[in-house]
């Protein structure tokens, strides 16, 4: 009787945490999963129905099932009243999350605290709204505010061509506004602890997925005023708060030494990165850091004054930064090998003019 229920509690596990993405056929693949008849997994599925952690839409053939939301929160609150943010996280936000694991509870801490602190100290908001939706899966927080918008102060502030420039920045970390009081970290972090983590403002939004070094910038057709943030994590993820900073972090100082930069974010539609003036725009405040991964993946090939001013250039100006490529076409590594063999001409010639 044991073994049957705990083979119950798993077939249950698996639809939850595979129901989103099999909305309508989930009953085929968890029947293929565990070896078993479809019938025996819609016993299963028909009693998460029934204790209201799924939903089930539609007519018998085009029905559809839907994880339920167990919680469902809001809170406004008036930046004029003195928001802290963590007092909001103690006396509304950590308790309408429930119960979770350690591990999960401290990356919510983190990456809201940091969101909402970022809105108190940098969106010249009037009000920021909160929302809360709670799965059997997952939860995920909204965090919205009616400020100038986090891409178009960044725009300004560094005098950048545009608010695409600025989601360049952000990717890359360590940029803040304002340097006095904050290190520009708190997004970078957040970006990479969670399962989804999206900003939408203005006309624009950025996107980044958990172990996907890609970040994504798209452009959307309706313009969203003041900066909306969704972060969305995995209710049992075994991932911790430490193991995101020690992926960026070097043994030897605890800093924040480390980043990966998608090259893709360089580009404008279907534009090739050929110019030296594309490469500077990349390579804008690489020197703060000890190793820089350039990301090339979707990025079919680079010009040679490109990668001349990122492989040879930069690298003999600052040669305590290591410069990575990763996930490069043929044509992208040709231009690659091109500059380094130039650069090591260039530091032999040196040696010969010392002696």
């Amino acid at each position: 009787m044991v073994k049957v229920r705990a083979a119950g509690e798993s077939v249950r596990r698996f639809i939850i945490e595979n129901l989103e993405a099999h909305p309508t056929d989930i009953v085929k693949v968890a029947a293929e999963r565990f070896g078993c008849t479809r019938q025996a997994v819609h016993k299963h599925l028909r009693r998460l129905v029934v204790d209201g952690s799924v939903n089930e839409e539609g007519t018998t053939r085009n029905k559809v099932f839907k994880l339920a939301p167990l919680e469902v929160h809001e809170f406004v609150y008036r930046l004029a009243d003195g928001v802290a943010e963590d007092v909001v996280w103690r006396t509304d936000v950590a308790p309408a999350l429930g119960k979770l694991p350690d591990n999960v509870r401290e990356i919510w801490q983190y990456g809201f605290t940091e969101m909402l602190n970022n809105v108190i100290d940098h969106s010249a908001a009037t009000r920021v709204q909160v929302e809360i939706t709670k799965t059997a899966a997952s939860t995920t927080v909204m965090v919205y505010d009616d400020g100038v918008g986090i891409f178009r102060k960044i725009q300004l502030a560094a005098g950048l061509l545009d608010e695409r420039h600025a989601v360049l920045e952000l990717a890359k970390g360590k940029f803040t506004t304002d340097p006095a009081n904050h290190s520009g970290e708190g997004i970078f972090f957040s970006s990479r602890m969670f399962d989804e983590f999206v900003i939408s403002s203005g006309g624009v939004f950025f996107s980044h997925t958990y172990d996907d070094n890609q970040d994504w910038v798209l452009e959307s057709s309706r313009e969203i005023s003041g900066t909306l943030v969704e972060m969305v994590l995995h209710n049992h993820t075994s991932r911790t708060a430490k193991s995101i900073f020690d992926k960026f972090v070097s043994d030897d100082d605890y800093g924040f030494t480390k980043t990966v930069v998608p090259v893709r974010l360089l580009q404008y539609g279907d534009e090739n990165l050929v110019s030296r003036s594309q490469a500077k725009r990349l390579l804008a405040r690489f020197d703060r850091f000890k190793t820089v991964v350039l990301d090339f993946d979707n990025v079919a090939s680079i010009g040679q004054a490109f990668a001349d001013e990122v492989f040879r250039v930069f690298v003999a100006k600052n040669p305590g930064v290591s410069i990575v490529a990763i996930k490069t076409s043929p044509e992208v590594r040709q231009m690659i090998s091109r500059a380094t063999v130039l650069l090591s001409q260039t530091e032999a010639d040196a040696k010969v003019d010392k002696v």
